[in-house]
């Protein structure tokens, strides 16, 4: 059976081996550092102790907010691709149905998102359908807004984000149980013409929050809106 003198010649010598294997072994170097401070006994203050603790609490937060950055960069990677293939599917339609189909079926795959609604204001909201009633529909002058600000006396911006519980089953219908959060881009249509409303609903409760950043959904707004202006005219 090895004695204790031998053990302690094996651990040294693979020691001063592979010092390296030591130095990156962060338990072990703890270990090392408190039974140093042992040997010192309890009344004398280990100011280098200190400092490599300080330092290894600041190198792991330093690793932290290193991950935390890139994994906010592959989102933001993510999102863009996501916004851009959008846009190009609402430029892809030549017609008005096609438009309203696309907004339908292929906007929602595109955007991830469990529905797409398009609110337009129009003085005679009870006129003539265009079809596709689960997509478009048309509302009378202030309601968007109204949706927009939930009644409440606050400027109205360009791209509201918020989670919705209940969500309004006069804007998703069937779907409205289901969805947890929406993102609300108001359109403008142009000279002589009244707001529109882009809504995207989730199931998702986290996937569209107040405090997230809006400028890929404003670029995507601009796109829409002028795809939107095209057909109308």
């Amino acid at each position: 059976m090895s004695t204790k003198a031998d053990v302690r010649d094996t651990v040294r010598a693979s020691i001063l081996s592979e010092p390296e294997v030591v130095l990156e072994d962060q338990d072990v170097m703890r270990a090392l550092i408190d039974a140093n401070e042992r040997t010192h006994g309890s009344n004398i203050v280990d100011l280098r102790g200190i400092a490599m603790e300080r330092l290894e609490a600041r190198l792991d937060r330093l690793e932290e907010t290193h991950k935390a950055v890139i994994a906010a960069a592959y989102d933001n990677l993510a999102g863009t691709n996501l916004v851009h293939n959008a846009a190009l599917r609402v430029l892809d339609p030549v017609d008005f149905p096609s438009f309203l189909k696309s907004l339908a079926t292929e906007l929602p795959e595109a955007l991830k998102v469990t529905a797409v609604r398009l609110i337009l204001e129009s003085r005679d909201p009870l006129g003539p359908s265009v079809g596709f009633d689960e997509v478009l529909r048309a509302v009378g002058p202030g309601v968007v807004d109204h949706y927009i600000t939930a009644g409440r006396d606050i400027a109205v911006r360009p791209v509201t984000l918020r989670q919705v519980s209940p969500a309004s089953p006069e804007v998703y219908g069937d779907q409205a149980p289901f969805i947890k959060s929406e993102a609300l881009i108001r359109l403008d249509l142009g000279n002589g013409r009244l707001p529109g409303l882009l809504v995207m609903g989730s199931e998702n409760p986290h996937q569209f929050r107040p405090s997230q950043g809006t400028d890929l959904l404003s670029f995507f707004g601009g796109v829409f809106e002028r795809s939107i202006r095209r057909h109308l005219a």
